[in-house]
């Protein structure tokens, strides 16, 4: 029998460093060390790591890459990843943060999705000229100072610095972008779930309105983000509820009815399958 992929909490990666802040949905922390798991993982959050010293290596379902600083790397939370020591000396920083956090205020569900270096292997690891590096320095030492600001304002400005972050980010793929284009089909797709998810989550409506057989858009949501599109589906439908669950003021009942599901039994079923808990004991855990 096939072994199961774990999938690692915020709080395991927390527990990996002494002095994490538990209490949010996101964290920051510089290291002299790498916490190496030899063992194909996921996460439940989102990794944007700077390499300032040192090298590490890494293995991306089976691409294996020893990366060199200075060097950003992006993992979405679908990454199956494994890390390995490459060097003794190694300086770090690491930013581990739930998607729920980052798209809170935000309408479009998929703003993460749509950057690929966060789910395509060819794309985790931005290597750094001199001027990059310079930049990204800057920009990791205003995430890290605002972790100082104890204001109801911090985590607004943190999450406003991760824009700035990914956005400098994607600028570099965009001017280092060849001639290998993600394929048309899945782009398609994943543009046609973010306006019908709420409405249609079978896989066989986006294969009709896309001309194209269930399989073959299976295999090519599979081959380019490593998630089939019935998990996609799931996925951006439990990551919306995250994000209501958040929202104090609407009741499980009403966040059953904006997700159109025929009842609150149905969607905690739902729920309950996806993330192993209700979305009363997450809205607990969570706020």
């Amino acid at each position: 029998m096939k072994n199961k992929i774990i999938t690692y909490s915020l709080e395991h990666h927390k527990s990996l460093f002494a002095n994490a802040d538990t209490n949010t949905d996101y964290f920051y922390i510089q290291a002299q060390d790498h916490p190496y798991i030899s063992e194909p993982y996921r996460a439940e959050s989102y990794a944007i790591e700077f390499l300032r010293k040192g090298s590490i290596v890494m293995q991306s379902k089976l691409k294996k890459v020893i990366i060199h600083a200075p060097a950003i790397l992006t993992l979405g939370p679908s990454v199956i990843r494994s890390f390995t020591k490459e060097s003794d000396e190694i300086l770090i920083d690491i930013i581990f943060f739930k998607p729920q956090f980052f798209l809170h205020n935000q309408a479009n569900v998929f703003f993460l999705s749509q950057y690929e270096f966060f789910e395509n292997s060819e794309m985790h690891v931005f290597n750094l000229e001199k001027k990059n590096k310079i930049k990204f320095e800057q920009i990791f030492s205003l995430l890290r100072q605002s972790l100082d600001n104890n204001s109801a304002h911090q985590p607004s400005i943190f999450r406003g610095y991760l824009y700035i972050l990914i956005y400098e980010l994607d600028l570099i793929k965009q001017i280092s972008r060849d001639d290998s284009a993600q394929n048309p089909l899945f782009e398609k797709f994943k543009e046609l779930l973010s306006k019908e998810f709420i409405n249609q989550r079978s896989v066989q409506y986006y294969a009709d309105v896309l001309n194209v057989t269930r399989k073959y858009l299976s295999e090519v949501m599979k081959n380019n983000s490593g998630k089939t599109a019935s998990e996609w589906i799931d996925d951006i439908v439990v990551l919306e509820a995250k994000v209501l669950l958040q929202n104090k003021d609407l009741t499980i009942s009403q966040i059953s009815d904006i997700l159109n599901f025929p009842n609150q039994s149905g969607f905690g079923r739902f729920f309950k399958k996806c993330e192993g808990i209700s979305p009363l004991e997450y809205r607990r855990k969570n706020i």
